[in-house]
């Protein structure tokens, strides 16, 4: 037997689908409390030293963080090749504000606090909390367009023609879904400063992490509601899972009510979007209540189910087309061969661990508050 079929394709395609919702998620979760941080550092931190004491709470973790981000850029591009054409040039104007958020990001952590000017400061201040904001809006905003479909068309020879605008994308329902995004971000970096910080920094981190968690559950639902009034899309053809990767094989279309077909057919899937809902307010109960891992792990998983939620209203759709249902990518028929996807998966079986295992020695080095005092006397701190 040749080593790659002990797995069958389908059951490789849908691996990789949990896979990469999985690295997405890691990636919110983790990098999630970094770019919440920076975008409340000029609303936690009055002084100089409350905003460092801010910016060496992450300062030392974010760099491991966004390896989630790679591993995900990673995966979509080796697994999923079209829809990773097809985002990242569509998408190309956004990705391209996003990338620049976080090349900036660095240069301010490290350029910040080589000079004691105060003008100075306050510049590279307010670029760290635009490299906050900036991403978690528009990865809302990215995910409030593939639910409503992107348009895109595909050649008979796969040749993929994208028809939208950037202007386009900033339409009414994707700016809801950036306002969730930014907000369950902003939920976790207060939920992380109250984990991470004393005094006044948490005592402001605290009472802002609290409105950003009842936010979340507030524009979740409202999101959730609009959602239902959207066509979604759906398969009409036969499904083949181990069909060839040719999106035009099948046939598809537009349908009142398709991305709630899934939760109706296994009524066990409302209890994620109703986590998403549940668990910023534990969050927010947390935070009131001085609990601070309470506080932290609620709102992490709450960012999972709510990021879970739309996986699972989706399935198997990935990339719908709104030019066209039928040129809609899913996970049937856009990954790669199966040779290529069980290759990945022996070597995510390999690395993830790894990973694993060093960002939990990371964290259980640097654990422990923030001390004030070490950053004024210059001890222990690199911010």
């Amino acid at each position: 037997m040749i080593l790659h079929e002990l797995l069958s394709y389908d059951v490789l395609r849908l691996l990789w689908w949990g896979l990469l919702g999985l690295l997405l998620i890691g990636f919110a979760v983790t990098d999630g409390f970094d770019l919440g941080a920076a975008a409340l550092l000029p609303l936690v931190g009055k002084t100089d030293v409350e905003r460092r004491v801010v910016i060496n709470s992450v300062g030392p973790v974010w760099e491991g963080n966004q390896v989630w981000l790679i591993l995900g850029g990673g995966a979509i591009f080796a697994a999923w090749p079209q829809l990773y054409a097809i985002s990242f040039s569509g998408f190309y104007l956004a990705m391209f504000a996003v990338l620049v958020a976080l090349i900036l990001r660095p240069v301010a952590f490290k350029f910040r606090s080589k000079r004691e000017e105060p003008a100075w400061r306050a510049r590279w201040d307010a670029v760290l909390c635009m490299a906050g904001v900036v991403p978690a809006l528009i990865f809302g905003v990215a995910v409030g367009n593939v639910l409503q479909g992107v348009p895109f068309r595909l050649a008979p020879d796969m040749r993929i023609y994208y028809e939208g605008t950037f202007f386009g994308l900033l339409n009414p329902f994707a700016l809801l879904a950036g306002l969730v995004s930014l907000a369950m971000l902003l939920m976790h970096g207060a939920s992380w400063l109250v984990f991470k910080t004393e005094g006044e920094v948490a005592a402001r981190a605290r009472r802002f992490g609290v409105i950003a968690a009842i936010a979340t559950t507030v524009l979740f639902a409202v999101a959730g509601v609009w959602l239902a009034t959207f066509n979604g899309y759906r398969i009409t053809s036969a499904v083949d899972p181990v069909g060839p990767s040719n999106p035009l094989f099948k046939t598809a279309e537009v349908h009142a009510g398709a991305w709630f077909a899934n939760y109706r057919a296994q009524p066990a899937l409302y209890l994620v979007p109703a986590l998403g809902l549940l668990l910023p307010l534990l969050a927010a109960l947390g935070m009131r209540l001085r609990r601070e891992w309470l506080a932290l792990l609620s709102s992490g998983l709450g960012i999972a189910a709510i990021i879970a939620s739309v996986g699972a209203s989706m399935f198997p759709f990935i990339l719908p087309s709104s030019l066209n249902p039928q040129h809609s990518l899913t996970v049937w028929d856009s990954s790669s061969s199966h040779l290529t996807l069980f290759i990945m998966l022996v070597c995510a079986l390999i690395f993830v661990p790894i990973i694993l295992a060093y960002t939990s020695w990371v964290y259980s080095v640097l654990r422990g508050k923030i001390d004030p005092m070490a950053i004024v006397d210059g001890r222990g701190h690199s911010y």
